[in-house]
């Protein structure tokens, strides 16, 4: 199920061997950054296979180019493994942007400086749109650092801890995405039980 017949569908390559669902159930949109430097690089990263038993890897089903571009990786109906313990029941969109890259997890590269470009949030907006007007249940909105809070060892001092996922980031213009979707913001959510860990 691709949301609009305009927009580029390039399935990733296991696309297929994603877990199925109703998009029906879809109740929460989850923003991210990628945090790598370009579209090609997150192409790249979607297609490596994290998980053997499946066959699949990690990715969102929208990806937004910071000129607004957008393209459709997973089909609404197929589970993308975006966040761990939220997959079964949200969407995932890719914000192309640095996050902290290269250092993901270096104790100074925590501020996240670049920012999102207004083509890249008026895209974002009009997805939300878009997904808002097809899936009935989707009410909710929020960041994958909201739902995943776990901290890990600094890679420059490991006596330090720094938190595993922390996108959109600092920089992400909340208020007007908020506004301008129509959702309603989710500070946190229960996770799913006996959902794998995946994202």
């Amino acid at each position: 199920m691709t949301l609009h017949p305009d927009l580029p569908y390039v399935p990733l390559s296991y696309v297929d061997h994603l877990e199925l669902r109703t998009p029906e159930t879809i109740t929460l949109a989850v923003i991210h950054c990628t945090e790598l430097p370009d579209l090609a690089t997150a192409r790249e990263y979607g297609e490596i296979i994290h998980y053997p038993d499946s066959g699949t890897g990690n990715s969102g089903h929208f990806y937004v180019d910071r000129d607004g571009g957008v393209q459709q990786w997973v089909p609404l109906e197929r589970i993308a493994h975006h966040v761990r313990g939220h997959n079964a029941t949200s969407v995932g969109i890719e914000l192309v942007n640095r996050g902290r890259h290269p250092d993901w997890w270096h104790t100074t590269s925590q501020d996240q400086v670049e920012p999102f470009e207004a083509a890249q949030v008026d895209a974002l907006v009009r997805l939300l749109g878009f997904l808002r007007d097809g899936l009935p249940s989707l009410t909710g909105i929020t960041g994958h650092e909201q739902l995943d809070r776990t901290r890990i060892p600094a890679t420059d001092d490991p006596d330090r801890t720094v938190l595993r996922k922390r996108d959109p980031g600092p920089g992400f213009p909340w208020g007007p995405v908020i506004e301008r979707s129509g959702l309603q913001w989710i500070e946190n959510a229960p996770e799913h039980p006996g959902e794998p860990p995946n994202g």
